[in-house]
């Protein structure tokens, strides 16, 4: 399993893409089977544009629903894309506006929706005061919301994963997230058990379970019928930051890394200044971790995203800038590369007849 290595914590249409992308026309029909896949909710920089919001991304994995900041009109997003889908959890990167601003609207309507789910946020520490500064204007909630400040290196443990906490390098108190999957069992190999004179059946389960069972010459082990563990998969994101060593190992071989890209190269020491990055630092950070998809966001109104994409991509090609409501899908590693699906996340129009 991939670790970040931390030393302290604690458990708890237009298109600019290369050949290289797997990109598949959108089908919405699609995103129910996603077993994991990041929708980008908001791309954009501190200004929010008519193409570009504020800073939210969701992750999907099977049933659970993880969103990552929730800048302004985050929820307006979601009913432009996904609709109004019930979030397990909350992650804040940081407290600057246009990361939490769209958080207590999205509470209340919740609310005024009759959610009785529970919801659980997480957050740098500050986040207490944070909630209790927001109180007034959410005002009392229908269901139980579980507020929860972390450190750099905590960890969420998750069934089958685990979300955790890595610094990064802004202006103010920062997080980045990685979400990390267990090892999964390697492929069990029914030949080579029946071989070995297990019958089919039980035994074969019991194998698969890690336990001993007995064969016609004495008794096998699930080494013996097993295949190599497999690597789970990984995302992680980093909200905003100057590029840092902390992100590179948290990123470690991930499947997809989401990364601060506010600035272009003229601007490097303004990025410096403000605890941002340039999308070429990002790029480094991408190539030195050794991932396999870089999706380039925050970057400011004042550039254009292609020319800034250009220069991130001289230094790590496999590099992407999602527009609001892309997806991207990452099967297991056995399956395939991830894929971008282009507005993968847009609700189909309504069919016509005629």
């Amino acid at each position: 399993m991939r670790s970040i290595q931390l030393s302290y914590g604690r458990r708890r249409g237009e298109s600019s893409d290369p050949d290289w992308i797997n990109v598949r026309p959108r089908d919405p029909t699609r995103l129910s089977r996603m077993d994991l896949s990041v929708a980008f909710l908001g791309t954009g920089g501190p200004v929010p544009t008519a193409l570009r919001g504020t800073a939210s991304v969701l992750v999907t994995r099977g049933g659970e629903k993880l969103m990552f900041d929730c800048g302004e009109g985050t929820q307006r997003q979601l009913r432009r894309s996904l609709g109004l889908v019930q979030v397990d959890e909350i992650y804040l990167t940081h407290f600057h506006l246009d990361h939490c601003l769209g958080l207590p609207g999205l509470l209340k309507t919740y609310d005024l929706n009759d959610r009785d789910e529970p919801l659980l946020l997480f957050g740098p520490v500050g986040l207490h005061k944070l909630m209790k500064d927001l109180q007034p204007l959410i005002g009392r909630l229908g269901f139980h919301l579980e507020v929860e400040e972390l450190e750099p290196g905590d960890v969420v443990p998750h069934v089958d994963y685990e979300m955790e906490a890595f610094p990064v390098e802004h202006r103010t108190r920062a997080l980045g997230y990685a979400m990390l999957e267990d090892d999964r069992p390697g492929r069990f190999d029914p030949e080579e058990a029946e071989r070995l004179g297990v019958a089919p059946g039980p035994s074969f389960k019991a194998l698969q379970d890690g336990e001993i069972v007995d064969g016609t010459d004495g008794k096998v082990r699930p080494d013996q019928v097993m295949g190599e563990d497999r690597l789970g998969r990984a995302v992680a994101i980093t909200g905003d930051t100057g590029p840092c060593r902390a992100t590179i190992e948290a990123a470690r071989e991930a499947d997809l890394l989401v990364h601060d890209a506010s600035f272009m190269v003229e601007d490097q020491e303004r990025a410096r200044e403000t605890g941002h990055s340039t999308g070429v630092e990002a790029a480094e950070v991408a190539a030195e971790a050794g991932v396999k998809m870089l999706a380039l966001v925050h970057i400011s109104s004042r550039y254009h995203v292609g020319k800034a994409l250009e220069e991130a991509r001289e230094v790590f090609p496999e590099t992407f800038a999602p527009r609001d409501f892309d997806v991207v899908e990452i099967p297991f590693p056995e399956r395939g590369e991830p894929t971008l699906i282009p507005k993968g996340a847009k609700k189909a129009p309504p069919q016509t007849s005629g």
